[in-house]
């Protein structure tokens, strides 16, 4: 069962990593806030820049708050940057609709400006994207250190790139998920026991107060 914690020591808190052009008050970024708090577990969903590199840097930098053994949760691009973090730091990590190929993708929105609704951040994308994303891909990645949450229908990202890179790796397909992964809730359990940490279901409460 996922949802059965693994007999690795627990985690020792929770990074999660929102996707490209996403945000801290994102539904996903909401609910892992909402199921470490459940768990009394220290917790960070930080805002990311949009350049590759500074996010990186954001992201290992909080890593020191959360002990010595967090788990990385990314989605999207997010899950991208999770993996490049689980691979330096020996780290386990899940991984929601990741991108595989962010270089590639990237470089199909050169020149293209975008707007961040949770910041109001105006950006165009440039090739420095492309080049930094294409300089942090890992050489390799350790399937064993991963759950993946892929969803069939992900309109966004061919989720068979995800089971061809991580092959190996524990991984749930969901059926008809779309990109934003929108059935991620029911899935918080076996995120958690993915870290080490029994979650039941009713103790998560997303209420805002």
């Amino acid at each position: 069962m996922l949802s059965t914690p693994l007999t690795a020591p627990p985690a020792s808190g929770v990074l999660y990593l929102h996707g490209f052009n996403s945000g801290y008050g994102s539904p996903k970024a909401v609910l892992m806030r909402a199921a470490c708090a459940a768990l009394a577990l220290p917790c960070e969903t930080p805002q990311l820049p949009h350049r590759p590199w500074a996010a990186l840097q954001q992201a290992e930098a909080l890593l020191q708050g959360l002990g010595e053994r967090p788990l990385m949760v990314g989605s999207s691009m997010g899950g991208f940057l999770a993996s490049c973090l689980a691979e330096r730091h020996d780290l386990r990590a899940v991984l929601i609709n990741p991108a595989v190929r962010p270089a590639r993708l990237v470089s199909e929105w050169v020149g293209e400006a975008f707007v961040n609704e949770h910041t109001g951040e105006r950006f165009t994308i440039e090739t420095a994207h492309r080049e930094e994303l294409d300089a942090l891909t890992p050489q390799r990645v350790t399937p064993e250190r991963y759950l993946l949450l892929l969803g069939s229908a992900d309109e966004t990202l061919d989720p068979a790139y995800a089971f061809a890179l991580y092959r190996g790796a524990r991984t749930v397909l969901h059926p008809g998920g779309d990109h934003v992964f929108s059935a991620l809730e029911a899935y918080l359990p076996a995120i958690m026991a993915h870290g080490g940490h029994g979650l039941p279901p009713e103790r998560v409460s997303c209420r805002q107060g």
